[in-house]
């Protein structure tokens, strides 16, 4: 089984692969940490560890690393991974029906090997870019730039580039002056201003390879004609190209299943601006996801067949919430089915690691569903009233009154071998659905 793993900026993905590993491998020793999947697979599943590293170019993420992280006194949140990393995890799997337990006992038991790839969720937000040339990603782009917030973090490229005329020379020193003021509004609108929808993926988290001249490339108002935008439209198709060869076709066709994990709550706290990037993130990855890899996946049985989408950190909101929180990601994520050949979605509300209980406050006099749970920064225990969360996307006057708070909370500290599993919501639910029928 190969499940890919990724998130848009801040969703918890190292935080999300930890508590999978730890619960499967508790799982495996007997423990009820994944209901759902057990039901899912007829409680067959009687074993599970961590297959030890082998000669493998790629590098490896640090299960027994975070879990210890979240073993610690206090516990730590693991530290974040901004590049490609896998593990496998070998299922040892009871036979199903007689024919099974035959050939169980002829050939000694059966195994599942989980194949998980971590990888940026910056380089998702490269698919919608492959269904554009550069003109049509320079107008869409730019034009995402000059609105609201972002004007400001990306005013000194917009005023770099709206200078040049459109006969700029393609002069390695102008080149290298635009793509490093772009580079830097991309990260400021991601690391200050918290937006998502930025290409491309790896001017934010270049991978093992680094920064190459391939990246060099920005939007132009003049997108065609010209030195300067000639060099601009090859680097572009350039980079599609080592995108599409040495990402997207051997990882998407190799891989069967996929989750994105995003923090809507975050985005909700975040204001409108942020809010509507995301839900825009959301839709083109959505829609390129459904679309599917060609008629070759199809023939073959290969690429992505499921995906699910998570929205993370469902613990810093109360029971009732959370369903709405479900109703929300599916709104932004969208109800079209699959093509032919693409991938059937699913929408989640879950909390890798539970770190709250539900509660009860009072606000101006009248009870309201609460949380409670130790804050990070002083470990105290604190009641939070989160604030409502919509059903559906929010009109406008929904932000007229926005009120959303987001404390960070103190994880739950585990046992030091991991053995109990990790406190969670809805992660077995969500395993049930992505792999549930493999097993």
């Amino acid at each position: 089984m190969r499940l890919a793993v990724t998130g848009l900026s801040r969703a918890g993905k190292t935080v999300f692969l930890t508590s999978l590993v730890a619960n499967l491998l508790a799982a495996g020793r007997g423990a009820r940490t994944l209901p759902a999947l057990e039901a899912a697979c007829g409680g067959r599943l009687r074993g599970a560890r961590l297959v030890p590293a082998g000669i493998e170019a790629m590098p490896r993420f640090d299960a027994p690393g975070h879990i210890a992280a979240l073993a610690a006194d206090p516990p730590r949140w693991p530290a974040r991974t901004e590049d490609l990393a896998s593990l496998e995890l070998r299922l040892e799997v009871d036979p199903a029906g007689l024919l099974g337990k035959l050939r169980d006992t002829l050939t000694g038991g059966r195994s599942v090997t989980l194949d998980v790839l971590d990888y940026p969720g910056e380089w998702l937000l490269d698919l919608p870019m492959l269904g554009q040339d550069y003109a049509d990603w320079s107008a869409a782009t730019l034009a995402r730039l000059r609105r609201g917030r972002r004007a400001a973090a990306a005013g000194r490229f917009l005023a770099f580039a709206d200078a040049l005329p459109a006969t700029a020379p393609a002069e390695d020193g102008l080149v290298r002056q635009g793509w490093a003021l772009y580079r830097d509004a991309l990260r400021d609108c991601r690391d200050r201003l918290g937006f998502r929808f930025l290409q491309p993926g790896r001017a934010l988290a270049p991978g093992p390879r680094g920064e190459a001249p391939l990246l060099w490339f920005f939007p132009l108002p003049h997108a065609s004609g010209g030195e300067l935008a000639g060099l601009m439209a090859r680097r572009h198709a350039a980079y599609l190209a080592d995108q599409r060869a040495g990402f997207f076709d051997p990882f998407f066709r190799r891989f069967h299943r996929q989750v994105v994990l995003v923090d809507a709550l975050g985005a909700l706290h975040a204001g409108e601006e942020v809010f509507a990037d995301t839900a825009e993130a959301l839709a083109a990855i959505a829609s390129s996801l459904r679309g599917g890899g060609g008629l070759l996946d199809l023939l073959t049985g290969q690429g992505v067949r499921r995906v699910a989408f998570a929205a993370t950190k469902a613990d810093h909101v109360p029971g009732r919430a959370r369903d709405a929180l479900l109703g929300l990601l599916g709104d932004l994520v969208g109800r079209d089915p699959a093509g032919p050949l693409g991938a059937e979605t699913s929408v989640h509300a879950v909390a890798a690691i539970r770190c709250t209980e539900d509660d009860v406050a009072v606000l101006e006099g009248r009870p309201v569903a609460a949380v409670r749970g130790l804050l990070l920064e002083s470990g105290r225990s604190a009641r939070v009233y989160p604030g409502e969360v919509p059903l559906r996307r929010p009109d406008p006057a929904f932000w007229e009154h926005a009120f959303f708070e987001m404390p960070v909370f103190q994880p739950p500290r585990l046992a030091a071998d991991g053995g109990l599993g990790v406190p969670h919501l809805g992660m077995d639910a969500l395993l049930a659905r992505l792999v549930g029928d493999l097993l």
